[in-house]
């Protein structure tokens, strides 16, 4: 297909894994982002935002008219090492920041196995690491967000000081979004530092894992009970000493479990455990105690349906992140606010143009 936005530096790319039926480019300025939204929703053009991606299995997408990807928005605006913040572009790649973080012993907080996640992925899908126990969710690491709405205004919410409470909590509700609110363009957040030591301790059960206080995450994979600790080389040993497990050094993540069909599974902490219980035979898992998610896949459905009541029933909810939304729903019973969350995209993409379809109800 054609299609020239009047009057920006837009790029045509080659997007792997993007629909190969929609136009991809890739603006270059906050200018090109805005006037593509404008375009768009004055001739009702689905946009269809892109990072790396690795989220791209969420929800019911509507069939997009064209793919924008953030690749040329993927500079290092200001990185404060003393202050322990950063601001970012969107279409940086998480891997590469933390790279660069590491020589300051600085870490972001965000997924510890990002493949080609983007920071403007990630905040989008509200995408959070294994340590969210001990370092806090995305949302929370999140102090301010630039965007574009979808009829392409520029909007800026937050502060570049953690104390800052100014205003409304826009930058917070972008979080998870999906884009719904507006296109990502930088992001301002909380860096994280890091000790000098770490280990990983494979330990026989969760009895184990209470011998130390505030370990940085305590994993199930597959049946493995994995506890994660960091400090100084005198307090990993003293923790994996009590821990009396088999240590590793350093921080050995598991990456998510990968089939033909991907779960998240969302449960009050406490029922983490029960939630590990119910799950089918047959489906793989990283369980995150303390938080109560439980990453999972497998090559079928099977058993979904009765996992997915039981998560309800509990107050959580089971997500599929990747498979089929035509043989089953991903993500169940619409949440509670959903009109109120209908009106409020409505604020700021008046004509549903960006990601329609990913949100809960089909938003």
């Amino acid at each position: 297909m054609t299609y020239h936005p009047p009057h920006i530096s837009w790029l045509e790319v080659e997007i792997p894994g993007a629909p190969d039926s929609a136009f991809h480019l890739a603006p270059k300025t906050i200018r090109d982002v805005e006037a593509v939204l404008r375009h768009a929703t004055e001739k009702g053009l689905v946009i269809q935002v892109w990072g790396g991606g690795t989220h791209s299995g969420y929800g019911d997408p509507t069939p997009p008219d064209f793919v924008m990807s953030m690749e040329r928005m993927a500079d290092i605006e200001v990185w404060e090492p003393d202050d322990l913040t950063i601001v970012v572009g969107a279409g940086a790649r998480i891997e590469t920041v933390e790279a660069m973080l590491a020589e300051r012993n600085q870490s972001l907080g965000l997924p510890e196995r990002p493949g080609e996640a983007t920071i403007g992925g990630v905040v989008s899908a509200g995408i959070s690491g294994l340590r969210r126990g001990r370092l806090y969710a995305t949302r929370e690491r999140v102090l301010e967000v630039t965007m574009v709405t979808g009829d392409g205004r520029l909007i800026k919410s937050g502060g570049r000081v953690v104390k800052n409470v100014t205003g409304y909590d826009l930058h917070r509700l972008a979080v998870g979004a999906f884009g719904s609110l507006g296109v990502v363009i930088s992001v301002c957040l909380k860096l994280w530092p890091t000790p000098p030591g770490a280990a990983t301790v494979v330990v026989d059960d969760l009895e184990q894992a209470s011998e130390i206080v505030r370990p940085l995450a305590v994993l199930d994979v597959d049946g493995r009970i994995l506890v994660y600790v960091q400090g100084t080389e005198a307090e990993i040993e003293a923790q994996t000493d009590r821990l009396a497990g088999k240590s590793t050094p350093g921080l050995d993540w598991p990456p998510d479990p990968t089939g033909t069909w991907q779960w998240s599974l969302r449960v009050p902490p406490a029922s983490t455990t029960d939630a590990i219980t119910r799950l089918p035979d047959d489906w793989s898992h990283v369980a995150i105690h303390g938080v109560g998610e439980v990453r999972a896949a497998a090559d079928s459905q099977d058993g979904a349906e009765v996992l997915r009541s039981w998560a309800e029933s509990t107050g959580g909810q089971l997500v599929m992140t990747k498979g089929d939304p035509h043989l089953f729903d991903p993500w169940g019973g619409p949440p509670p606010g959903l009109d109120l969350q209908k009106r409020l995209i409505a604020e700021f993409d008046p004509a549903r143009i960006i990601n329609p379809g990913r949100l809960p109800g089909g938003i």
